[in-house]
């Protein structure tokens, strides 16, 4: 016991204080793939490599649309190997959006006659932008968390990958409890869902019997690639796909899987959405 807390005054403090300061990212962490559109000479061998069909080509005639898909993406870094340096993997991970297509933007280039792309002709780029709201939250998370937050995490089909930083949050080095926000045994006691995994056709109606269980007014998180889009797995003969092909989904947090400062953000991006179906209720 003795050695326990002599080790215990010698660490220290080891709890992060994310998010009410940046995190500290490893030197190696690969994050979001950031592509330089203009500088990008052909982007067939990106496509041709990405594992789970996040970057996507379609050519007709002298005109190409190229579609990227982060909520597609498991930041594997390999379309950035054979870009030419047109991709660079960021340690940027703070992602989560409140609407699926946020993960989404496109491109269309004019092409040359051997295939390659000549000139970039339009970039669409989603609305809603992808890491506002986090940052607005940040600000104001304690304001917001005046009702503490009761979480109740659902395994729809994961690898566990996701557990794995999912339990980390308790852990002293993120200490979710911090902010007022915890994990409960039954989705009767549970502000949110936090579903990770492809939807598997034996988990689909254990998951909808789970969101309805859960009171009302709920909010729901697909975490992961395979949460957010069916990941590498799809759609096939034992999963249905992504998260929300079976319940409603306010956020979505990509990556393969995310780390826990990326789960940080995306639970206080749904506590934002919270708030505002508590502001939504009648009497209020």
């Amino acid at each position: 016991m003795f050695k326990i807390l002599r080790k215990t005054f010698e660490t220290g403090i080891v709890t992060r204080s994310y998010p009410e300061r940046p995190a500290q990212v490893c030197t190696n962490f690969r994050g979001r793939p950031e592509f330089d559109l203009g500088q990008w000479s052909d982007s067939r061998p990106a496509a041709e490599v990405c594992p789970t069909g996040a970057i996507r080509v379609q050519d007709t005639g002298l005109a190409r649309q190229v579609t990227i898909d982060y909520g597609r993406c498991v930041f594997c870094g390999l379309c950035a190997e054979v870009s030419g340096g047109a991709v660079t993997v960021t340690r940027e991970f703070e992602l989560a959006v409140q609407q699926r297509g946020d993960l989404v933007f496109s491109a269309e280039y004019a092409l040359n006659q051997d295939g390659t792309n000549q000139s970039l002709v339009r970039i669409t780029q989603p609305a809603g932008g992808q890491n506002d709201p986090g940052r607005n939250l940040r600000r104001t998370v304690h304001s917001v968390l005046g009702r503490s937050l009761a979480i109740r995490e659902v395994d729809a089909g994961s690898c566990n990958g996701c557990e794995l930083e999912i339990v980390a949050l308790n852990n002293p080095v993120y200490d979710m409890e911090r902010l007022g926000i915890h994990f409960v045994a039954s989705p009767r006691h549970a502000d949110m869902l936090l579903v990770t995994g492809v939807v598997t056709r034996n988990m689909e109606q254990a998951l909808l019997k789970t969101y309805r269980a859960t009171p009302e007014p709920k909010v729901v998180v697909a975490v992961g690639a395979c949460g957010v889009s069916g990941g590498i797995f799809g759609v096939n003969y034992a999963t249905v796909g992504g998260v929300d092909r079976v319940v409603p989904v306010d956020v979505y947090i990509p990556g393969c899987p995310p780390r826990p400062e990326a789960l940080i953000h995306g639970i206080l991006v749904a506590v934002g959405r919270l708030a505002q179906k508590l502001e939504g209720r009648p009497g209020r």
